[in-house]
């Protein structure tokens, strides 16, 4: 992050001094953690919707059309948990800052973080308990924030204060410390990043071959965080006969929370840092002797 006196990367536009004029932002939309963030920014922003995937069920991730020149900031979700998509690398922005929610991929591989001007992302996948969240902020960017902006919800305040204008979440940081400690002592982020490929690389081969499962999403943009799986049924009621069963069975054999989200169905591994990759190889295992029943 720059330093005071050093020149950023990109101006930031703000947003008027009083609320109901609005400034525009422009966001791509890749699933429903980016349409959250495009409703909450609604409230503050006229929302440019540059780019979706929703076309094909936000299988894959749109190319990203270059911003306004006079836009606040470009926003995206850098890993879409539900659909199981991630960027593939950092979209060029020019002089816009560039914002992302990186909730369900920070520290899950190393990442330049001198391309955004913000980020943040709740600490529940990769850091620590949920109710934490880690927010990286480009020092020039602090107190732009307009007068009816709430203390709370002001970071020149909270960097001001060291974080502890209010009390902090205590035990939350807590934790994160031991997690970044365990973290540091595996190897850093180029370690659990080998890592998390290497689980990934496991369950995406398995599903290219097997004859019974595939991965619905386009394979320049899987997550390695979030693979879901479907069927390769085409009767509906036989495609959720195989999808409850080998959710129930896999519960019976330890192997739980695989079923996909309620949204879109299917059944979903999430393969967070904190998962081995032996814990992978007996999903696949599982996944082989239930092909041969069907």
């Amino acid at each position: 992050m720059p330093r005071p006196g050093e020149k950023a990367p990109g101006s930031w536009r703000g947003f008027p001094s009083v609320p109901g004029k609005k400034k525009r932002i422009t966001l791509i939309d890749t699933g429903i953690w980016a349409k959250k963030a495009a409703d909450e920014a609604a409230k503050y922003a006229e929302v440019n919707i540059a780019a979706s995937s929703k076309d094909k069920a936000y299988t894959y991730i749109p190319d990203a059309p270059a911003p306004g020149p006079d836009d606040a900031y470009y926003h995206i979700t850098w890993n879409n948990t539900i659909v199981g998509t991630k960027w593939p690398a950092i979209p060029d922005t020019g002089t816009v800052p560039l914002v992302t929610d990186l909730s369900s991929a920070i520290l899950s591989e190393p990442l330049d973080v001198s391309r955004f001007a913000l980020i943040y992302a709740g600490a529940q996948k990769n850091l620590g308990p949920a109710g934490t969240t880690v927010v990286i902020i480009r020092e020039d960017l602090l107190g732009k924030a307009p007068g009816w902006v709430p203390a709370m919800l002001r970071y020149d305040i909270h960097d001001k204060e060291g974080s502890m204008y209010n009390t902090p979440p205590c035990y939350g940081i807590y934790v994160i410390g031991l997690v970044l400690q365990w973290l540091k002592d595996l190897g850093g982020a180029e370690f659990i990043a080998k890592i998390n490929r290497e689980k990934a690389a496991l369950i995406y081969d398995y599903l290219e071959s097997s004859k019974a499962f595939y991965s619905p999403v386009d394979k320049n943009c899987r997550s390695l965080m979030n693979i879901p799986f479907v069927p390769r049924e085409n009767n509906a009621d036989r495609k959720a006969e195989i999808e409850k069963r080998f959710v129930a069975e896999a519960a019976a054999a330890g192997l739980v929370n695989l079923a996909g989200h309620r949204l879109v169905g299917g059944m979903r591994a999430s393969i967070y840092n904190a998962m081995p990759v032996e814990g992978v190889k007996a999903l696949i295992a599982f996944m082989e002797n239930f092909e041969k029943t069907l």
